[in-house]
């Protein structure tokens, strides 16, 4: 059965990049200049798992780094040598390895581009509701919900402009 709403397939390159760079609140959100997410699974109406090409300038993180409580991350990459920062230390990485976040596991990730070339990669995680996120090296908690992400600082006063 097919739903004519939805493309069968795309090139993922020519998807728009996701109009706001970061859902962090300011002045978070600067600090992940140089990413660019192109959504993919919502272009399908995907509903249990997101699917993102993500492009890493150099000098450029994928993340803060940060753990979630529910929801899986997987992470595939493409092109470029990004360096995943664990509570492990660092890992370099190359194109064709992956790497797996399991939710709840408390092992904060992240993805560096220390190179002069960009990096590529697929993210893809689950959808799993009411999620919160730690970030041990930041002032910052998210906790997902009806509204979406709500930041607030690690004492619980929320970030301007969220509600707490």
């Amino acid at each position: 059965m097919s739903d004519a709403s939805f493309p069968i397939a795309i090139r993922a390159g020519e998807v728009a990049p996701r109009n706001r760079p970061s859902n962090y609140p300011q002045p978070i959100a600067a600090r992940l200049a140089g990413r660019e997410k192109r959504v993919l699974g919502d272009l399908f109406g995907l509903r249990n798992f997101g699917v993102n090409l993500t492009r890493l300038a150099p000098g450029a993180v994928s993340a803060l780094r940060h753990a979630h409580a529910s929801q899986d991350e997987f992470i595939y990459v493409l092109q470029g040598r990004p360096v995943l920062r664990t509570d492990a230390g660092d890992t370099p990485l190359e194109p064709g390895m992956c790497a797996g976040f399991r939710a709840g596991s408390g092992d904060a990730h992240q993805l560096t581009n220390p190179t002069d070339a960009e990096v590529v990669f697929l993210e893809i995680g689950d959808r799993s509701a009411d999620d919160s996120v730690s970030y041990p090296d930041d002032d910052l908690v998210a906790r997902a919900g009806a509204g979406g992400w709500q930041f607030t600082h690690k004492n619980g006063d929320p970030y301007p402009g969220q509600q707490g």
